[in-house]
């Protein structure tokens, strides 16, 4: 009599920072090579309308978290995802094995956030975001400190070693 072997499980990986920290990046190139499925939130929300309405003083829309956490709980459920999104403090801890948070200094935010083109009241917010930390200490208040991972994301050198980390991590947690 043969036996079917036990399905493999796979974490769900939470990458988390202020806008153009470098999460998009690591997301693809972690889907690619971990074969994770890549659910970036800002992106979900306009494909399926998860929006509240949309802030003209900050030109963006208003993500409606409730409808967010009712279409990803069955992908969750699944396991293998890598989800992005640039606050962190609503997605249920009980869903991450391990929450990275992109964060890079002002200087080079400052630049790519101007390439983005944000209105100066956005602009101002993304920036004052990354002074205080905001990311950071709302992902150390959310989820056990053992999950949480800051990453400094800088230069294209960084970007690799913080893909090699998050592999690395990955590569551990399958051992276990």
């Amino acid at each position: 009599m043969s036996t079917k072997p036990e399905e493999e499980t796979v974490p769900n990986i939470l990458i988390t920072g202020t806008p153009a920290t470098g999460k998009s990046y690591l997301c693809q190139r972690l889907a690619e090579q971990l074969k994770l499925r890549w659910l970036n939130c800002s992106e979900l929300a306009k494909e399926h309308n998860l929006i509240e309405e949309y802030d003209e003083e900050y030109d963006c829309p208003i993500l409606d978290d409730d409808k967010l956490m009712d279409y990803l709980e069955p992908l969750m459920l699944q396991g293998g995802n890598i989800v992005e999104y640039h606050g962190c403090d609503f997605f249920p801890e009980r869903w991450f094995e391990a929450v990275f948070v992109t964060t890079c200094s002002n200087t080079v935010l400052y630049d790519r956030l101007k390439e983005r083109n944000y209105n100066d009241k956005k602009f101002k917010s993304n920036i004052e975001c990354e002074i205080f930390g905001i990311v950071l200490e709302e992902a150390k208040n959310s989820y056990k400190s053992d999950i949480v991972y800051q990453l400094t994301n800088e230069t294209k050198q960084e970007a690799e070693e913080n893909l090699k980390t998050i592999k690395n991590w990955y590569k551990a947690w399958k051992r276990k």
